[in-house]
């Protein structure tokens, strides 16, 4: 249905429950995702960083009605069936070879 915009993390900041749930998600991906999908039905896919299966994290997602993907159901990591991160991935790589022009290899 769209994308969100992506959101960075300050450098030297620490990702716990605390900052992923009111930074990350409060302030920065739930208001987009929730223009972009309106009353359809959507699920979060999440990793396994700490800040994700936090308890106090997975609380947030229950008190919001946020549907997640349970740790035990996540996918290996093959870009086949986790396009998500590997499509961050090359949009970022995109930038860095759009505003670098390289001539050799090396």
């Amino acid at each position: 249905m769209g994308k969100t915009r992506v959101v960075f993390i300050d450098p030297g900041v620490k990702v716990n429950s605390s900052y992923y749930c009111n930074i990350v998600l409060e302030e920065g991906l739930l208001p987009d995702i929730r223009a972009i999908c309106g009353h359809y039905r959507w699920t979060l896919q999440q990793d396994g960083a700490p800040a994700h299966i936090a308890r106090t994290t997975m609380d947030y997602l229950k008190k919001e009605h946020i549907n997640v993907i349970e740790p035990y159901m996540w996918p290996t990591g093959s870009p086949d069936i986790i396009p998500v991160d590997y499509a961050i991935w090359g949009a970022l790589q995109q930038r860095v070879y759009h505003q670098r022009q390289f001539k050799t290899v090396e």
